[in-house]
């Protein structure tokens, strides 16, 4: 049975971006309203606009000897949100070919000890997880499959199959910048000039689509059973 089959749920949309205006909040939303098309009822959670700090402090550092910490205030009511949904969907800028820091600090102080992982029975076990990755890389940038491959690993193998998820998956947006980005064989980063006009709005009502497409072939895939 997939996702599309499923019973409606709740999908959780997680958008790590400091702008309302990017084309990154803008992927977000479109998430949320194709994931309400499909039946969800789905809870947004903007990172920077609802103040999340992704720094660790003292509160939620892990204790080792003790699984069962009490994390701070702010921790365990987004922990909620996640045991809440069927479905989480990350919408984020790849940085460095990994996640930024705003992300990578919410999974650092909520994905934490006694919570995701360090149990035996995996309180995120038969939830789904999909990595939207916006790459400003061309799509026919030699870079972009190795991108996709680690951040692959990084995200579903490193992340969220370690910490119980029964599916996870990583689609990678590449052509994110209206000036296209690649490198050379020497390594020299070329920029183009900037797509504006009827061939601005047809780039990124084709990123749209892709974006879009991803979502779609997520919720259909079979979703692997909880061990």
């Amino acid at each position: 049975m997939s996702y599309l089959d499923s019973p409606a749920g709740t999908a959780l949309v997680v958008m790590a971006h400091h702008r309302a205006d990017s084309l990154t909040a803008h992927t977000a939303r479109r998430t949320v309203a194709q994931l309400e098309d499909a039946g969800y009822d789905v809870d947004l959670l903007d990172l920077d606009a609802e103040g999340f700090d992704p720094r660790m402090n003292a509160e939620d550092q892990p204790d080792w000897g003790d699984r069962d910490k009490p994390y701070s205030e702010e921790v365990r009511a987004h922990m909620r949100r996640i045991l809440d949904a069927d479905l989480v969907v990350a919408v984020f800028p790849v940085y460095w070919q990994s996640a930024p820091a705003l992300l990578k600090g919410w999974i650092d102080r909520v994905w934490n000890y006694g919570f995701a992982y360090g149990r035996s029975k995996p309180r995120l076990a038969g939830k789904g997880m999909l990595w939207l990755g916006l790459a400003g890389a061309t799509a026919d940038d030699p870079v972009t499959e190795g991108m996709r491959a680690v951040l692959e690993t990084s995200l579903s193998d490193g992340i969220a199959y370690y910490c119980g998820f029964s599916h996870s998956s990583v689609a990678l947006l590449p052509d994110a910048e209206e000036r296209p980005q690649r490198l050379d064989a020497e390594g020299n980063l070329l920029v183009g000039e900037s797509v504006e006009g009827a061939e601005r709005e047809a780039q990124y009502a084709e990123f749209d689509r892709r974006a879009r497409k991803a979502v779609e072939a997520f919720l259909a895939t079979e979703p692997v059973a909880a061990g």
